[in-house]
């Protein structure tokens, strides 16, 4: 199908929308002490849900810290993407937007809220809908009777273009969120962009 008549546009929130990375870094380190930036960026290979906890690093672990109740107010303070918000206000007038995320659907709900952007998607599937993207992609395919080949994922993961890639859905990389660019090839997405202009032609 022409990418102009794909229905449904899925996105990531955390990397794609807010520039989450170093609150969620930072919380992530009160947790486990000895975490490094890259060894945190790893767990996003694959579903971060079911990342194991390098050895090393679960030498200390403060089990009593619960990661969303101290990484909510830290989002909240974060900004979207410069260019997102024209990204997805134009997008929106064409495709069904819907975010699939490992971070609590009220916490993104909460974000969105705060920069007025919330009623330009259809649905938001957190970690509380669902901790795997693999089901929450083919709950909103049924949903909204849309074929995987109808839709994009927008991901700045390994681990998401994996998980989409297992529902039939291509996905398009972004750079300016937790993993490089040479991270992100590795899933052979359907293409890379560098800037939120070139998403948007990609998408449009």
């Amino acid at each position: 199908m022409d990418r102009e008549k794909r229905k449904l546009i899925f996105f990531d929130f955390d990397g794609v929308i807010a520039d989450s990375f170093s609150p969620a870094f930072r919380v992530s380190k009160m947790i486990h002490p000895l975490l490094e930036p890259e060894d945190y960026r790893r767990r996003f290979d694959g579903n971060i849900n079911e990342t194991v906890v390098d050895s090393r690093v679960q030498k200390e672990h403060r089990p009593d810290i619960d990661f969303f109740t101290e990484y909510g107010p830290l989002l909240l303070g974060c900004r979207v993407f410069p260019g997102m918000r024209n990204v997805i206000e134009k997008l929106e007038k064409e495709y069904s937007l819907v975010i699939v995320s490992s971070t609590t659907t009220s916490l993104i709900s909460e974000f969105l809220e705060k920069h007025h952007m919330e009623h330009h998607f259809a649905e938001i599937m957190g970690n509380d809908i669902h901790k795997s993207k693999i089901k929450k992609i083919g709950m909103a395919l049924d949903k909204y009777k849309v074929a995987p080949s109808e839709c994009f994922f927008v991901t700045d993961t390994l681990g998401d273009i994996n998980e989409s890639r297992h529902m039939g859905v291509e996905a398009i990389a972004v750079t300016w969120g937790y993993h490089s660019k040479e991270s992100l090839i590795k899933g052979n997405p359907f293409a890379v962009a560098d800037t939120t202009e070139e998403l948007l032609n990609l998408l449009k």
